[in-house]
C-alpha cells in the first residue's frame, strides 16, 4: 500500500510541474484571442519559455510513476485490463512528452516572426502543424481509449476504487473542465492551457483519497 501511495504522490506531482511548466510555456492575458497561428506566443516571454520547457522535462517522467499506481489500483480487480490501463498511459505520456518539449522552440520561432522571409516563416508553421502539433488530436484520442478501459475495468469490480470513481474517467474530467474553461473565461484563461495537468490532478488526488478511505475501512487495515 505505502507504494502505491508514494507513486500517487510522484503522479500528483508530475501534475504540478508539468503544469506549472506549461503555464510558462503558453499563458499570456491575450492567450485566447491569439490562438490561430501560434501567435500568443509573442506575449510569451522568452525566459518564462525557457523556464517552463524545463519544468515540464522535469515533471514529465513522474506521470509514469502516477500511472503505475493507477496500475496497482486496479489490479485486484482485473490484471489485464489494469495492465492496459497502464501501458495506454505510458503512450500517452511519451506522445505528450515529444509535444511539450516542441514548444519552446515553436515559442521562439514565433518570436523570430519579424527577422525571416515570411515564406519560411509559413513553412516553419506548416511543419510543426503536421509534425508535432497533429501529436494533441492523436492525444485526445489515447486519452479517451484509456478512459474507456478505466472505466470497464472500475465497473468489473475488485478495485481499490468504489464503482462511482468510473464517472470521474479522464476523458470526462477534461471535457467538464472544457465547459467550464468556456463558460468562464476569467478561469479558462488560466486553466485551459494546461488542461490535462488539471485533469491529472484531479484524478491523481482523487485516486489517493479513495486509497486513504480503503485502507482505513476495517477489514483492508
Amino acid at each position: 500500500m505505502q507504494l502505491t501511495k508514494i507513486l500517487g504522490y510522484l503522479g500528483l506531482l508530475a501534475s504540478i510541474l508539468v503544469g506549472l511548466g506549461e503555464y510558462f510555456l503558453h499563458y499570456s492575458p491575450h492567450i485566447l484571442e491569439h490562438a490561430e497561428d501560434y501567435a500568443f506566443f509573442k506575449y510569451v516571454r522568452l525566459e518564462n519559455l525557457t523556464t517552463g520547457h524545463f519544468l515540464a522535462v522535469i515533471g514529465l517522467p513522474f506521470y509514469f510513476a502516477g500511472y503505475l499506481h493507477i496500475y496497482r489500483m486496479l489490479k485486484s480487480g482485473n490484471e489485464t485490463l489494469a495492465r492496459l490501463v497502464l501501458a495506454i498511459g505510458f503512450i500517452a505520456f511519451a506522445v505528450g512528452g515529444i509535444w511539450i518539449g516542441s514548444r519552446a522552440s515553436i515559442g521562439n520561432i514565433v518570436h523570430l516572426k519579424g527577422t525571416m522571409d515570411q515564406a519560411i516563416y509559413q513553412n516553419l508553421l506548416a511543419h510543426y502543424t503536421s509534425h508535432m502539433e497533429i501529436l494533441v488530436k492523436a492525444l485526445r484520442i489515447i486519452i479517451a481509449s484509456l478512459s474507456v478501459v478505466f472505466v470497464i475495468a472500475i465497473l468489473k469490480g475488485g478495485t481499490y476504487y468504489k464503482k462511482w470513481v468510473a464517472i470521474f474517467n479522464p476523458i470526462v474530467i477534461l471535457l467538464l473542465l472544457v465547459v467550464l474553461g468556456k463558460l468562464i473565461p476569467s478561469i479558462g484563461k488560466h486553466m485551459l492551457p494546461i488542461l490535462m495537468n488539471v485533469t491529472h490532478f484531479i484524478l491523481f488526488t482523487l485516486s489517493l483519497y479513495q486509497l486513504n478511505t480503503y485502507t482505513k475501512t476495517p477489514q483492508n487495515a
